[in-house]
């Protein structure tokens, strides 16, 4: 299943300089290993794919994408293909030069090429630079170019500038380079505790110096884990993806977790994830993923279906969830209820959720989320929320209601005037102290069945985005990342009117209607 922003098919001839990149590495590279080792290299068909829209141009020569990152499972080449690259910037066709006599796009070498495989240490190159050197060792462009391969640097014989050569984090010291082209490989161990955010606008920032001349950069990952702020995740949140400046190729193999010790769907699922990779061993991985249970099940989806799965630091599973689920006794009007209230104004959902005070059943009194194609100065409607809120306290009996004072401070504090000081609470979720005890105690209400809910789905995904994250009070939770568009407002909500109602209970209000025992 395709995830990218690829588009549908190939370009054309006079739309890409890739067909005779293509050549050309035919005719100078060499397989580096396996059977075939020592005759021309040759693409799959989906690495072709690739290579033919990352070298697509615009009609007046310019690229069509400024850089490019390639999502695949683990194993299934994404290295080798980086290092073919690699060789293709060092000496290729890879610039455009002209149109020949048939409208056809014609490449020129880099006068000056500057080729860096990046990565936060330089151990993490070595794959990659092996890659180089196996391709280049005794293959036509060896001879061709005249070139001195080293283990460090691939440079040419003559003294001519120009090289491969590997860069790991340092800092500032990485600052004024000039990269023709830049490989950053495996992406999603870029994270902020070895310093790959930075480095990555580092390298990023040097290649921009000289992107009028054609320099990009290209990135490969497996499916990033969504708890870690990696560079995978910037990209691939980045607006320049979503608009179609940044290629970005992703397939994955289509599988829940649900159904993940199911022989069928798993080798389906990998089938897809594998492609054309003929040499992936999915039977192997078949046989592992159903009885390997030393791994999580969200790491496979991630390296082998390229899926970005539901953490394993989850804070809710479907599971725990579903048990929680009930439909008998629905909530009615006059029903006595708590409410939490969680509000934003433009990034986050706004929300508002009851519970009832004699059973603990959650249900949503209202969600306000920014629609998929909403313009840029979306916000929430605010009047609509005023009158849900109003509507709450005329339909119900509300005994406790708890709200996120951010942006609403205002609003709640009318709130509590219009319907008494008495009902109506700030409640900081900022503060940890006090979130992480309503957290534990909405968690442990879920665990041993005392609470409900009615199934209403935009709770339910909202409970399932949630994440942890462990602070030294407790654990706290949080969407997936920052840039995140799993919402989690309703979690929030509904932690809050479970702690209202302990509250409201805690003060006597819960009134119990006794039934008539009558004697004869």
């Amino acid at each position: 299943m395709q995830t990218g922003n690829l588009p549908p098919g190939v370009p054309s001839t006079r739309e890409s300089l890739g067909y005779k990149i293509i050549r050309w590495a035919k005719d100078n590279i060499v397989q580096p290993d396996g059977d075939n080792a020592g005759e021309p290299w040759v693409f799959t068909q989906e690495q072709l794919r690739f290579v033919l829209w990352f070298y697509a141009i615009n009609p007046d020569g310019s690229w069509k994408y400024s850089a490019a990152t390639l999502r695949r499972a683990k194993g299934w080449g994404k290295t080798p293909l980086l290092a073919a690259l690699a060789i293709v910037e060092f000496l290729g066709p890879c610039r455009f030069s002209h149109w020949d006599a048939f409208g056809l796009p014609v490449g020129k070498p880099v006068p000056l090429p500057v080729v860096q495989i990046g990565a936060t240490a330089l151990d993490q190159t070595e794959q990659t630079m092996d890659m180089i050197r196996g391709m280049l060792s005794e293959s036509p462009a060896e001879a061709t170019y005249g070139l001195e391969i080293g283990k460090m640097v691939i440079q040419f014989k003559t003294g001519r500038p120009g090289s491969i050569k590997p860069k790991a984090t340092a800092g500032r010291t990485n600052e004024g380079n000039r990269p023709t082209f830049c490989l950053m490989d495996e992406c999603h161990h870029w994270v902020g505790s070895n310093g790959g955010p930075d480095f990555f606008q580092v390298l990023k920032r040097n290649i921009e110096k000289t992107t009028k001349a054609g320099s990009r950069w290209v990135s490969t990952t497996n499916a990033y884990n969504p708890n870690e702020d990696s560079v995978a995740q910037i990209i691939h949140e980045s607006e320049m993806v979503s608009k179609g400046y940044w290629l970005y190729d992703c397939i994955e193999g289509s599988i829940s977790l649900e159904d993940i010790r199911d022989e069928d769907a798993v080798r389906s699922a990998l089938i897809a994830a594998y492609g054309d990779a003929f040499w992936a061993d999915v039977h192997g991985l078949t046989r592992t993923i159903l009885y390997d249970r030393t791994t999580p099940d969200s790491t496979y989806c991630r390296f082998y279906f390229n899926q970005i799965a539901e953490s394993s630091d989850g804070w809710m599973s479907k599971g725990e969830w579903d048990a929680c689920f009930d439909e008998d006794d629905p909530i009615m009007p006059g029903d006595q209820i708590a409410v939490g209230f969680d509000g934003s104004i433009r990034g986050d959902a706004t929300g508002l959720v009851g519970v009832r005070l004699r059973d603990a059943k959650l249900f949503v009194l209202g969600v306000w989320e920014r629609p998929e194609k909403a313009p840029v100065d979306w916000e929430v409607d605010v009047l609509a929320v005023e009158a849900a809120v109003a509507e709450t306290f005329r339909r119900y009996r509300v005994e406790w209601a708890y709200c996120d004072p951010p942006y609403w401070q205002e609003n709640i504090g009318r709130w509590s005037i219009e319907h008494g000081d008495d009902r109506v609470f700030e409640f900081w979720t900022n503060k940890p102290t006090r979130m992480t005890q309503a957290v534990e105690r909405f968690r442990t209400a879920a665990m041993v069945g005392d609470l409900k809910h009615g199934g209403d789905y935009r709770l339910t995904r909202h409970v399932l985005n949630a994440v942890t994250r462990e602070t030294p009070q407790g654990l706290l939770i949080q969407k997936d990342s920052p840039r995140s568009k799993r919402k989690i407002d309703l979690a929030v909500c509904a932690v809050l009117a479970l702690e209202a109602r302990a509250d409201a209970i805690a003060d006597g209000r819960l009134k119990i209607r006794r039934s008539r025992v009558v004697g004869f």
